[in-house]
């Protein structure tokens, strides 16, 4: 099996006909699994972030949910204006996913580190994809999309350069997209700055995956603790938070309703959102 080729999806087209067909009050979001999401407002405007429809790297990483949709089918029956990236990785920059989605006429909103990934692999080779879809963001920048305005600001990764988090302002509530970023400066900045109803963060276990060059398993942390996660909540000053990226990874799995238990005593986040793929938030 290639790294991060395309997984094919046994769900059918269900779930991309709930987005087409969904009339939202405000803004609906549906979980897409490790830290992808469908975003649509009230207006039709909708955003994707980080899908991703990849098969990991077996045996380094093995992807341990379902893949949720077909992207060429999700693009046709969806049409979505633009797609998001937080960071290069591959499984926030995948081609074979996100590709499709910009053939079909989305935008591919991205910092430059991504952008480089996406040049390097040749997307504007396949048929749709012009230069014109890609469209450089820093931290700092304001993008107008539809009803949504797309603040970006910086994050914590460092396992990632120059990685970017993404506040979604749909009038009747604000989504944070925070990466796989872990609590710092950059995310108390935020929290003084903004007032958001549900924000997205990266949680999992640390653990043992096989390494080629080592010829062995090997430790690797990527994402937050419960207890970095509960920080990063208090930092932003959410009012519900929604664990992701703990689904993903065989041995990087971990339980989100234990997140819970390490937020009770702050005063943020007022809730914790648990959603499986395939779920549905309202704001």
């Amino acid at each position: 099996m290639c790294a991060h080729e395309l997984g094919a999806s046994d769900w059918g087209d269900w779930l991309p006909r709930a987005v087409a067909s969904a009339d939202p009050d405000g803004l609906d979001l549906w979980y897409l699994g490790c830290n992808g999401f469908v975003l649509k407002a009230a207006d039709g405007t909708t955003v994707v972030i980080d899908p991703y429809c990849g098969t990991g790297d077996p045996p380094r990483t093995v992807r341990m949910v379902p893949v949720p949709f077909d992207p060429g089918t999700f693009a046709e029956l969806v049409d979505p204006d633009a797609v998001l990236a937080t960071h290069e990785h591959s499984d926030h920059v995948h081609g074979p996913t996100q590709r499709p989605l910009v053939a079909g006429g989305a935008d591919y909103i991205a910092p430059d580190d991504s952008l480089a990934v996406v040049r390097e692999e040749g997307w504007t080779d396949a048929a749709g994809v012009t230069e014109a879809a890609f469209h450089e963001v820093a931290a700092g920048d304001t993008v107008e999309l539809g009803s949504l305005t797309l603040d970006v600001e910086p994050a914590n990764d460092p396992d990632a350069s120059h990685p970017v988090s993404y506040v979604i302002d749909a009038g009747t509530g604000t989504f944070f997209h925070g990466g796989d970023a872990r609590p710092g400066e950059a995310f108390a900045s935020v929290g003084e700055r903004y007032d958001i109803d549900l924000g997205a963060l990266a949680f999992g276990s640390s653990g043992m995956l096989f390494d080629e060059a080592a010829g062995e398993p090997v430790y690797k942390r990527w994402y937050s603790s419960p207890n970095e996660v509960a920080e990063a909540a208090d930092q932003l000053r959410l009012d519900r938070l929604v664990p992701t990226h703990w689904d993903m990874w065989k041995g990087l799995t971990a339980d989100p309703r234990s997140v819970r238990d390490h937020t009770r005593s702050f005063a943020h986040p007022e809730a914790v959102a648990v959603a499986e793929i395939g779920d549905r938030l309202s704001l």
